[in-house]
């Protein structure tokens, strides 16, 4: 293809290098964290700064090559890699630079958030950040970004300060309240629509380096009381502490499960405390006097230790389908759908997550960000076939996808946290996600940062 055979002219402008089909290292810069696509970008830039960035974005218009933005690729739909055209792999790009005075941290736009816990942890600072800690940094923060200290200390989104992006037409500017004011609101919620940003500075929190966590589980015979246990702590728990109830989770073979528990399908509430052990165990004796768990497992930890809990089960190359809402309330009906629903999967890595989110996410007006999620107390659901065999993933997201048709009725619309949409082509949902107020302002800003739809892998706003 014509664009091939340009490529050495984008080799003399770009610092970290670039690939084609059949070189070194060509392989394994295309793969991504979900196994289930296997997809050969025609060129792939290794950048190094925003000027690389921007010489691909150049090259890539160019030559009518499809962009693709990969950082942590930890995208569940695919989106960062593409059959055919360019990739920008910021992978380079993972420098974490902390002012522990300032509680600042400028973080590059390919770094993880293993990266941003180790440089900040240093100080013991924080930022909210995923549950995996190979999770990029730029992906999860574009959508809002939530994780163990959402509500402590707010969403990603609610903690990014400014944001060095690279626009369509090569541009590189700063978006902050103060720069770029309409790009700044759409980057904190809108996704990667907008450019490709290639440092993030946050807001850093006192955190750790020792918390307290806690994981209560009830086998799935007692499913419904379980989950209402759960239902009942997202109310009585301090409103600070990181909830993260899995329905339907497999008991992992791990030490502090009972040997005669492993694989065993069940409920769990898994909750993150930041007070004392004695504080901790006090908040759970509630939820356990009101349906004692099978186990339960209490135990204070390093706070890295805790945003690498589920890197062990969820490893590279696993085979991953989403599908997500919100819940405004964990009803006696959803409840009903998801214990009836659990026993139905077929592998231990499928199950469905749901973060309860309050305190300080719904301090945040609803307008102040882009985030299409609610700002009120609230339940976010991901339904997640996950496996390592091919097989029994196609059983599992047909199971996920039939689940969420089961909550649907239950949530106020088709509406997702757009980083839990597997299938970038439903424009119906992802239009849901935002509602028609902001899915507007929102593509009347894309119209004037990206009128020509260059960014479009991703859950995409259409420009005006």
């Amino acid at each position: 293809m014509a664009a091939t055979r340009n490529v050495d002219g984008l080799r003399s402008m770009v610092a970290g290098g670039v690939m084609t089909p059949g070189d070194p290292g060509y392989d394994t810069a295309r793969a991504l964290w979900n196994g289930s696509f296997d997809r050969r970008p025609a060129v792939i830039t290794c950048c190094r700064s925003a000027a690389d960035v921007a010489a691909a974005v150049g090259f890539a218009e160019a030559n009518g090559l499809e962009i693709s933005v990969r950082g942590g690729a930890h995208s569940f739909s695919g989106a960062s890699a593409g059959d055919g055209g360019l990739m920008i792999h910021l992978g380079s790009m993972s420098t974490v630079q902390v002012d522990p005075e300032g509680r600042r941290a400028r973080v590059g736009g390919g770094a993880t958030w293993g990266d941003v816990d180790a440089a900040t942890q240093e100080h013991g600072l924080a930022v909210t950040g995923g549950v995996l800690s190979d999770t990029g940094v730029g992906g999860l923060t574009l959508g809002g970004g939530m994780g163990w200290l959402a509500n402590r200390h707010g969403l990603s989104i609610d903690n990014l300060v400014s944001a060095e992006v690279v626009l369509a037409d090569g541009r590189v500017v700063r978006a902050s309240e103060s720069d770029e004011p309409d790009l700044f609101w759409a980057l904190r919620g809108g996704g990667g629509n907008f450019g490709v940003v290639t440092a993030f500075e946050y807001r850093l929190h006192q955190v750790g380096p020792e918390v307290q966590f806690g994981l209560l589980f009830w086998e799935v015979e007692r499913g419904v009381d379980g989950l209402r246990a759960c239902r009942e702590a997202a109310r009585t728990l301090p409103s600070d502490y990181g909830m993260l109830i899995g329905g339907g989770l497999s008991a992992p073979e791990a030490p502090f499960v009972p040997e005669e528990h492993h694989g065993k399908i069940g409920h769990a509430l898994l909750v993150a405390g930041y007070g004392s052990a004695d504080e901790h165990a006090h908040a759970i004796d509630a939820v356990r006097e009101m349906c004692p768990p099978l186990f339960e497992f209490l135990t204070p930890m390093p706070y890295t230790a805790m945003q690498q809990l589920f890197d062990p089960e969820l490893q590279p190359g696993t085979w991953m389908y989403d599908k997500g809402l919100y819940l405004a309330e964990l009803t006696d009906d959803a409840i009903t759908v998801m214990t009836e629903r659990a026993p139905g999967k077929t592998d231990p890595l499928s199950f469905m997550p749901m973060f309860a989110l309050h305190g300080a996410v719904s301090e945040v007006g609803d307008d102040a960000t882009a985030y299409g999620g609610l700002r009120t107390p609230n339940f976010v659901v991901d339904v997640s076939g996950a496996s390592n065999d091919p097989d029994r993933f196609v059983a599992d997201r047909e199971w996920a996808r039939s689940t969420w048709d089961a909550l649907r009725p239950l949530a106020g619309n088709a509406g997702s946290y757009v980083n839990f949409i597997s299938e970038l082509e439903d424009d119906e949902r992802v239009r849901a996600s935002y509602g028609p107020a902001k899915y507007g302002r929102l593509a009347q800003i894309k119209a004037e940062y990206d009128p020509g739809n260059l960014f479009h892998r991703n859950a995409n706003i259409k420009p005006v």
